[in-house]
C-alpha cells in the first residue's frame, strides 16, 4: 500500500514504497510554478469545455467542475489558498483543490490530460501574458521616452566617440535615436516570438495525442491562440520559445548595458554631460560627497545575468532525448527569473532617462577642433583631391598644429597652402560644429533634418507596430 504521502499524488497508484523526503523536495516545483496559477485554471477550464463536448462530461460535471476552479482561483487570488504536502506542483495542487470542492467529476478533468501538455500550455499562456501585458508596453514606453527626448533637445551638440576617443561631433539627440533604434529591433523580435509562443499544446498528452476526439482548434480558438502545435511529441518537448526568450532578454540586456554604460561615462564629473536623477542614485556609506548611478550600474550587471540564464536552458535542454524530460523543469526558474528582472531593467532605465538632465553647455565644451579634421578631408575632397590624399593631407595639418602648439584654426592661409594648394581662403568656413553636423544630410545622419525624420520614421514605425 502506498504511504500516505504518495497516495495524494497523481502517479501514486504504480507505487508501494515512501519517496525520500529530500527527493520530495527535489521534485516539487510549486515553490516557483505556483504562480503559474492563473494560466492552470484558464487551461482547465478550457479542457472541461472540450472534453465535455467530447462526451466525457456531463453538462451538469461541467458546471460543477467550472464553478470549482472559479472558487479555486479565488483562493489563490485572496491569499486563502492552502497548500498541502502532496501537492507537487501547480496542476496537482489546483486538481486536488477541485476534487475536494466537486468530488468525482473533479477527478474526471485529467482524463486524455497529462501534466506534459498541460505545463506546455500553462507556460505558454503565462509568457504570452507577460509579452503583452509588461514587456511590450515597457518597451515602447522606453522608446517613445528616448524618441520625445531627441525631437525636443535637438540642438544641442555633443562629441561623438569610438573607442571613447572624441571622434566628430554629433548631435545629441541622434545619441539619443541610435539606441533607440537598437530598442525597436528588440520590440520587433518581440513581436516575431510572440508569434512562435501562439501555438497550443493542449490536447496532445503526455505525447501520444489525445484518444477522446477533443477539438483542439476549438479549445486553441477559447485559450486565445491562433494555431495548435503540429505534431503531439514536438508538443510537450518544446521548449524552444523559451530558450528564444531568453535569448531575446539576454540581447535586450546588452543593449540596455550599453546604455546604461554610456551614461555611467557621460555623468562623471569628468564628462558631465548628464546629470542622473537623486531617485536613480545612491550615496556612498563612507563617503558623503559620492553619488552612484546605481541604477544603470544594476541594469548594466543584469546582462550577465540574462545570458546566464539562457546558457542554463540551452545546456540543460542539448542531452535531452524525446519526449517530455523532467528536465525541463529547469525552464521556469530561468523564465521566472529573466522575465522578472527585465521587466525591472526596462523600468529604471526608463525612469533614469526620462528624468536625467543633460548640460549643452558641457556638451558644447567637450567639442574640441580637433574633431573637425574629417571635414579637413572632406573639404578637400570637394575641391576633387581623392579621399585618400585628401586624408593624408589632413593628417599633416593636424601635425603641422601640433608642432606651432596651437589649435588648426590658428594655421595661417599659408600654412594651409604649404601642405596643399587645394586650400583656399574659405578654408576658414570649416570651424563651425553646427556646419560639420548639418553636412551630414543623407539619411541616417546627424543633421537636423536627418534626426528629426529618424523621429518621424520612428514615430510611424511604432504606430504600425
Amino acid at each position: 500500500m502506498a504511504s500516505a504521502g504518495e497516495a495524494g499524488k497523481l502517479w501514486g497508484g504504480r507505487f508501494t514504497g515512501p519517496v525520500d523526503p529530500e527527493m520530495d523536495k527535489f521534485n516539487a516545483s510549486l515553490r516557483y510554478d505556483r504562480r503559474m496559477y492563473r494560466q492552470d485554471i484558464k487551461g482547465s477550464k478550457a479542457y472541461a469545455s472540450a472534453i465535455q463536448k467530447a462526451g466525457l462530461l456531463t453538462r451538469e460535471e461541467e458546471t460543477q467542475i467550472q464553478r470549482g476552479l472559479d472558487q479555486v482561483l479565488s483562493e489563490w487570488e485572496t491569499g486563502s489558498f492552502e497548500v498541502r504536502p502532496s501537492d507537487e506542483d501547480i496542476h496537482t495542487a489546483n486538481e486536488r483543490r477541485l476534487t475536494e470542492l466537486v468530488g468525482a467529476p473533479g477527478a474526471k478533468l485529467h482524463t486524455g490530460r497529462s501534466r506534459n501538455d498541460q505545463v506546455a500550455v500553462d507556460t505558454r499562456l503565462w509568457l504570452r501574458d507577460v509579452i503583452q501585458e509588461q514587456l511590450e508596453p515597457l518597451l515602447r514606453e522606453m522608446i517613445t521616452t528616448l524618441t520625445d527626448r531627441a525631437e525636443a533637445e535637438v540642438d544641442i551638440l555633443m562629441p561623438g566617440f569610438t573607442h571613447l576617443q572624441p571622434a566628430q561631433p554629433v548631435r545629441w539627440s541622434h545619441w539619443l535615436m541610435s539606441h533607440a533604434w537598437f530598442l525597436r529591433s528588440d520590440l520587433r523580435r518581440l513581436q516575431q516570438l510572440t508569434q512562435r509562443v501562439d501555438s497550443c499544446p493542449l490536447g496532445s498528452g503526455a505525447l501520444a495525442g489525445n484518444p477522446f476526439a477533443v477539438d483542439r482548434a476549438a479549445l486553441a480558438a477559447e485559450l486565445g491562440f491562433t494555431a495548435v502545435t503540429p505534431n503531439s511529441m514536438l508538443a510537450v518537448s518544446d521548449r524552444d520559445y523559451i530558450a528564444e526568450f531568453l535569448f531575446w532578454v539576454s540581447l535586450l540586456g546588452t543593449h540596455f548595458s550599453r546604455l546604461a554604460e554610456d551614461l555611467i561615462i557621460f555623468s562623471t564629473p569628468t564628462f558631465g554631460l548628464v546629470h542622473i536623477a537623486d531617485a536613480y542614485s545612491t550615496g556612498s556609506s563612507l563617503m558623503p560627497q559620492k553619488r552612484n548611478p546605481d541604477g544603470l550600474e544594476l541594469a548594466r550587471g543584469k546582462a550577465g545575468r540574462f545570458l546566464g540564464n539562457c546558457v542554463g536552458l540551452m545546456t540543460a535542454l542539448k542531452g535531452t532525448p524525446s519526449t517530455y524530460n523532467k528536465d525541463f523543469q529547469e525552464d521556469k526558474e530561468l523564465l521566472f527569473d529573466s522575465a522578472d528582472n527585465v521587466t525591472g531593467v526596462i523600468r529604471v532605465m526608463t525612469g533614469v532617462v526620462s528624468t536625467m538632465t543633460v548640460s549643452a553647455d558641457r556638451c558644447r565644451q567637450l567639442l574640441s577642433e580637433g574633431m573637425l579634421a574629417t571635414d579637413v578631408a572632406y573639404y578637400l575632397v570637394r575641391q576633387n583631391v581623392p579621399f585618400r590624399e585628401a586624408h593624408n593631407l589632413a593628417g599633416k595639418c593636424v601635425a603641422l598644429a601640433e608642432a606651432k602648439g596651437v589649435p588648426m584654426r590658428q594655421l595661417s592661409l599659408d600654412d594651409f597652402q604649404g601642405i596643399s594648394a587645394a586650400f583656399g581662403a574659405d578654408v576658414a568656413s570649416i570651424w563651425s560644429f553646427e556646419a560639420s553636423v548639418e553636412q551630414y544630410q543623407a539619411e541616417g545622419g546627424t543633421s537636423r533634418t536627418a534626426v528629426l525624420k529618424q523621429v518621424a520614421q520612428m514615430r510611424e514605425s511604432m504606430a504600425a507596430a
